[in-house]
């Protein structure tokens, strides 16, 4: 099997976007496309959620946590500390679907100076802020959503969100090499700072695409899966026909679909969205 990458060669020519790496992974293997010099390993950005809400995933499917069980309950040996009630109320499904209640987005280190917040405690920060809408209710983007998610997964699993997924998820997946930002006090961040190559990135995709299955392991169940797919936790419509993706800052991009059984990825810069198109583009190769 052969890929034409033609399109998005023209697409990135014409809208001059800087692409370091595109892969395509199907069941006939990973194809990729590196058009612009760049390391191996770059800055996913926010489709480490993607791999965060895995986390979760793989946590549900061990029956070591519920998405309706309230976040307070599961970090009580935090001691957290907060003023608004209506954090008693917030639950993993609330935090995975950014709709914990708050009305402005937070903990962005990509664009934020973290010397600026005053302590070196996150959760402190997370936790400090009012929720002027009943959890469950109001949708609001915000990275401190999956620093909790990172938090979650690390009080359940015994061990730090990119541990977890290093020996759950990573190792089994094939992944060459990969590291995660961390917080002041060393606890992965989870919505961020995921650095890895596109061919070990498309593969979080192509798991999703055959129903939780990869190299001949099941690592999710088809359960997760619908659950996901349902709910969207880590993955959205990508606009494209059937696709689902996460994408992040800057250009970055997982997809895959669960129809014809493909999956993409890539790493870009672009300041604006001009690297968008490429779903479509790729949407068109692999339709064709």
């Amino acid at each position: 099997m052969q890929i034409d990458f033609t399109p998005v060669h023209e697409y990135i020519r014409e809208k001059n976007v800087t692409l370091f790496e595109l892969s395509i992974m199907t069941e006939k293997g990973i194809f990729s496309v590196t058009p612009g010099n760049g390391n191996p390993c770059n800055n996913s950005y926010s489709v480490s959620k993607a791999f965060a809400a895995t986390g979760i995933g793989l946590l549900w499917d061990e029956g070591k946590i519920g998405l309706d069980e309230k976040v307070l309950d599961i970090l009580k040996d935090e001691r957290i500390q907060y003023e608004d009630a209506n954090w008693e109320k917030v639950t993993v499904r609330n935090a995975l679907q950014h709709k914990m209640g708050v009305n402005e987005g937070y903990l962005d280190i990509d664009v934020e100076d973290i010397y600026s917040y005053g302590t070196d405690d996150f959760l402190k920060i997370l936790f400090g802020k009012s929720l002027p809408f009943e959890p469950g209710t109001h949708f609001q983007y915000t990275d401190a959503a999956y620093y909790l998610i990172s938090r979650i997964v690390e009080a359940r699993a015994g061990e730090k969100l990119d541990e977890y997924l290093m020996r759950k998820l990573m190792y089994p997946m094939r992944v060459q090499e990969c590291a995660w930002s961390r917080c002041p006090k060393n606890h992965p961040m989870g919505a961020t700072g995921l650095y890895i190559r596109s061919s070990d990135m498309v593969k979080l995709g192509f798991l999703y695409a055959m129903g939780g299955e990869i190299y001949g392991k099941r690592l999710l169940s088809e359960d997760w899966i619908r659950e996901d797919q349902k709910n969207c936790f880590a993955f959205y419509p990508a606009g494209a026909g059937d696709l689902l993706g996460k994408g992040g800052m800057r250009g970055q991009m997982l997809m895959y679909s669960p129809n014809q059984k493909y999956a993409a990825a890539w790493h870009s810069y672009a300041e604006d969205d001009r690297a968008s198109g490429l779903t479509e583009a790729v949407y068109d190769i692999m339709k064709g």
